[in-house]
Order: structure tokens, then sequence, then C-alpha cells
């Protein structure tokens, strides 16, 4: 139920794990994470060492924790600001939030950048995504919306349309 994509990603013990797609990572690259780690997309070092106004994602607001702000499809967040041991961050919401500098993020956007650009062909797809029809007022009947009634294809019949 996520619309981000997922890596699978081989470490060099042997382990195998998933980590959400960053946006430009292609099958070959090499990430890396932890304090050493480069400031390039798909790296999660600390927030420590990642220079401001970077855009970053998959943020942990408590050490240790695991990411979890900023993971949705096409999210990114951006640094604003160091101070002290907290940075200060502006997430795709538009919300400042303080975060402990020592806390990780993975660097650059969330991949699967085009998600709500879908079509989806018929009314069965949004269906299945649990969305209802969504009814115009125009071609209900007077008694169940102020738009509604008269012959054919009428006006409004008011000063300013009343939506929905």
């Amino acid at each position: 139920n996520r619309s981000a994509y997922i890596c699978l990603v081989h470490y060099e013990n042997g382990e195998k794990d998933y980590i959400l797609h960053p946006r430009g990572v292609v099958i070959g690259d090499t990430i890396t994470s932890g304090p050493r780690a480069p400031i390039s997309m798909g790296n999660a070092p600390p927030l420590t060492g990642v220079p401001l106004g970077t855009a970053i994602h998959n943020i942990e607001v408590t050490l240790g924790k695991g990411g979890q702000l900023a993971r949705a499809a096409g999210a990114v967040a951006e640094l604003i600001a160091k101070e002290g041991r907290s940075t200060t961050l502006r997430l795709p919401s538009g919300e400042v939030r303080l975060i402990s500098e020592n806390c990780s993020a993975t660097i650059g956007q969330v991949g699967n950048v085009n998600v709500n650009n879908r079509a989806f062909g018929k009314a069965g797809s949004k269906r299945w995504l649990g969305k209802r029809p969504r009814v115009r007022g125009v071609v209900m009947n007077p008694v169940d919306h102020p738009h509604g009634g008269g012959e054919g294809r009428t006006p409004i019949g008011r000063k300013k349309p009343v939506t929905p």
C-alpha cells in the first residue's frame, strides 16, 4: 500500500535487504550508509555531515528507529538549518521540524515521481482503490443539489455556483 518503489540491496557481507528506491539510482550503483558515507544520491549519512539545502528523504526521527518522514513517492525534504545538536528540516507538507543531528536520512528524492500522473482509464480502477464516484450537481434533481433540475442543460440559475 505504498506509492514508492523499493530496491533490493546486496551488502558486502552477503546479506540482502530492501530500501526505498531513490530517484536516479540504477542497478549496479553502489550506495553506502553511516558516518563516512559521501553526499551522493541514495547514500544515507547522519545529518551531521549533510550540507544545508540538500534534498533528503526517509528521515529518522529517533536514532536507530529507521526512516519515518518523507517516504511517499516523489517526496523530498530540505535541510534548512543546523543549531547545536539539532537540525531543522522543511518537510514535504511545509512543516518545519527540529531533529537530532545524529539521525540519518537518505540523500535525494524518493523514486516513482509520476505516480499521480497515471490515467486510471475507467471508473472501476478508482473503485479498486476505494474511491467512490463523484456526481456533478448539474446532473442531479433539484431536491438533491442547488444546481439540479431544468430541461436539458440549463444554467445554474444563481448568482454564484454552489460547489460541489
